[in-house]
């Protein structure tokens, strides 16, 4: 690709909607922040504006920025396939009396985390020059295990042109494939725009291979990586399988982007977040076109207590035309001294491009233990690519108004665990999905099974 060529290439991250049914079940064994606020009511529309304002903040400082749609909350058909059945009202408040976790995860808004909606792969790094799309089979828990299908048409409908997007199947939900998505995949390379290294951190292997955590379960497998990879047509010298440290998991550290995080050449990661570190830079910097600029954070200045609860590596980095990096870090990050002054001392001070953090407020999505980083998808597209996208998902002035209002029109600002059983809020649900899709005109992307 000729220097304008790659000066064309953009990263877009798009970011996921906060779903109407956003709620504090505790659904997710291994997630710190998701366990201890369970049971506590929630704002839904304050964490939907939250979330928007994110993605306006950043698109008003030049980085492109894109929308996904929530999934359908709550999902009545699956609680017909394990066996309830009568009416709407009838299937809820017998789930609710018989299987009241059963209700809480077909409630579940956890697609608002889109790190987790795939893998992709740029069309500079695949054999046939198209991006690559594989959604995530998240088997590891059944809140989860419910988004794919839905995920795949969502991802279809925007990028629908066959000569520019491939899409795969889903890894078979078996936990030898257990698959995450981007949240434990990182791309490395000197610009976007350039060809790239792909870093997939697995938790355990499920053949048999080194230490597995004890604690908490480890949620990516390196098989399921492998195959993502032979799916998109990489090749071993554009790839490298990093096993994740299993105290780490065992710390919380559910995700690899709980710990790291990569953009251009800058790795930023923390001392415990591989389980061979200087093996992984080895391959890296061998495998890398560019130099690469590891960014490590040692134990000593930020504990392990202290980067699960800032969530300070699940911050978005993002690439600026001077050549510098922006840190966009939750706002958790200043209310732990070891943090901030870690990022004001080391980060920003150091010998490394980042010359700018900035501080966003995502506390609805963080007391479940989403971040920013885990709020978006990260998508490198062209120009051409860019243009070939369908629907109204690149956002605009217009419509980042529209989708405000859409929220103040729809959503509830007080939802607890046992307003879940409410017939209104699925009718309440349902009306906004569908006035949603004909507002990004996306099409017919939810199974609308309600009725």
């Amino acid at each position: 690709m000729s220097a304008a060529g790659i000066s064309s290439v953009r990263e877009v991250n798009f970011d996921g909607l906060v779903g109407p049914t956003h709620n504090y079940s505790g659904l997710a064994v291994g997630n710190v922040a998701s366990m201890s606020h369970g049971g506590l009511v929630s704002n839904p529309k304050e964490g939907a504006l939250q979330g928007l304002l994110k993605m306006k903040s950043l698109m008003d400082a030049g980085y492109a920025q894109g929308v996904l749609p929530p999934q359908q909350r709550p999902d009545i058909g699956a609680l017909r396939d394990l066996g309830f059945s009568g009416s709407n009202s009838d299937v809820l408040a017998r789930a609710a009396s018989e299987a009241p976790q059963l209700l809480r995860a077909v409630c579940s808004a956890s697609s608002m985390w889109t790190a987790n909606a795939g893998t992709i792969t740029p069309s500079m790094d695949a054999p046939d020059s198209r991006v690559h799309f594989t959604p995530a089979n998240l088997q590891s828990s059944f809140h989860r295990y419910l988004e794919p299908q839905t995920t795949g048409r969502v991802l279809q409908a925007i990028f629908r042109d066959e000569q520019h997007f491939a899409h795969h199947p889903v890894l078979p939900a078996t936990p030898a494939f257990s698959d995450e998505g981007a949240a434990n995949h990182t791309r490395l390379c000197g610009e976007h725009g350039e060809p790239g290294v792909h870093l997939f951190v697995y938790g355990r292997q499920a053949f048999g291979g080194e230490r597995e955590p004890t604690r908490f379960p480890a949620r990516q497998t390196l098989e399921a990586s492998q195959a993502v990879a032979r799916q998109h047509g990489l090749t071993q010298a554009q790839t490298v399988f990093a096993q994740q440290h299993p105290d780490a998991i065992d710390a919380g550290v559910f995700h690899n982007d709980v710990i790291a995080v990569g953009n251009g050449p800058v790795l930023l990661y923390h001392e415990m977040a591989f389980l061979d570190e200087e093996g992984t830079l080895d391959e890296l910097r061998a495998k890398m076109a560019s130099p690469l600029i590891p960014v490590r954070v040692p134990l000593e200045a930020v504990s392990m207590e202290d980067a699960v609860a800032s969530y300070l590596f699940n911050s978005q980095l993002l690439s600026n035309p001077d050549g510098t990096m922006t840190l966009v870090v939750p706002g958790e990050c200043q209310e732990r001294e070891a943090v901030w002054r870690t990022i004001q001392d080391h980060l920003l001070a150091g010998n490394n491009p980042i010359s700018e953090v900035i501080v966003k407020d995502v506390k609805q999505s963080m007391r479940n233990g989403g971040g920013p980083a885990c709020l978006r998808l990260r998508v490198v597209l062209t120009d051409a690519e860019r243009e070939a996208l369908t629907g109204r998902v690149l956002l605009t002035e217009a419509l980042y108004d529209d989708l405000t209002a859409w929220v103040n029109r729809h959503y509830r600002d007080l939802l607890a665990p046992d307003d879940l059983a409410d017939p209104q809020l699925a009718e309440e649900s349902l009306t906004a999905l569908d006035e949603l899709t004909q507002l990004l005109k996306v099409g017919p992307v939810y199974p609308f099974q309600l009725g």
